[in-house]
């Protein structure tokens, strides 16, 4: 079953101020230059010092973004943007509907904007045993964030455990689904793959 279309958002984010489109333009400039050396030499052969000069910032500029080199490849700027969406879906929408409208209108946006980087990513993860141990410290980060947002939408605290199971549940499923269409060689369609791991959370697990 394909994932649903998503229902447009309510109020959509305020576009940034001009110092922190600056400060996006360097991390996707970062993260653009890594990409590439990655695809012509291999991810253990690039260094931070090549991917500062291919950027043209300072190696100190490079970690001040990002602490690791992990980091370049795993980390964006979207759990603002995933906050935001997931405030503007209807209050009484159920918690992983809610979660689910939000993550599969981002992932589509992704894959529109930035397919190639989306691939390289996700083999990379399904190849470098780094960058998938990376990728739990970073969802822990994104679920944190998710739980807080869904707190304010249910009433609970934010440390509520059924929230974090929530939480931990669908960003679990989702890295799942990467990871097999990684496996597969990105051959399926993705989103596919999404609704058909959020279809198995909303039966219960039941298989």
């Amino acid at each position: 079953m394909a994932a649903p279309s998503p229902h447009p958002l309510q109020d959509p984010p305020p576009r940034p101020g001009l110092r922190e489109r600056k400060k996006l333009r360097t991390r996707t400039g970062i993260r653009r230059a890594t990409y590439r050396l990655i695809a012509e030499q291999g991810y253990e052969a690039t260094t931070v010092e090549q991917i500062a000069r291919a950027a043209e910032v300072s190696a100190s500029t490079v970690f001040r973004y990002f602490p690791a080199k992990e980091d370049i490849v795993l980390c964006d700027a979207y759990d603002r943007v995933l906050a935001a969406g997931l405030r503007s879906r209807p209050a009484g929408e159920s918690p992983l509907d809610a979660l689910r409208f939000t993550l599969t209108d981002a992932l589509r946006t992704l894959l529109a904007e930035e397919h190639d980087e989306i691939v390289q990513r996700t083999r990379l993860m399904v190849e470098v045993p780094a960058i998938r141990a990376r990728t739990a410290e970073t969802r822990a980060v994104t679920g944190s964030l998710l739980t807080t947002v869904l707190a304010e939408r249910t009433g609970r605290e934010p440390g509520d455990l059924e929230l974090r199971v929530l939480t931990a549940a669908v960003l679990g499923a989702l890295g799942e689904a990467a990871l097999y269409w990684g496996e597969h060689g990105c051959r399926d369609d993705l989103l596919t793959l999404v609704g058909r791991a959020f279809d198995t959370l909303e039966s219960g697990l039941r298989l």
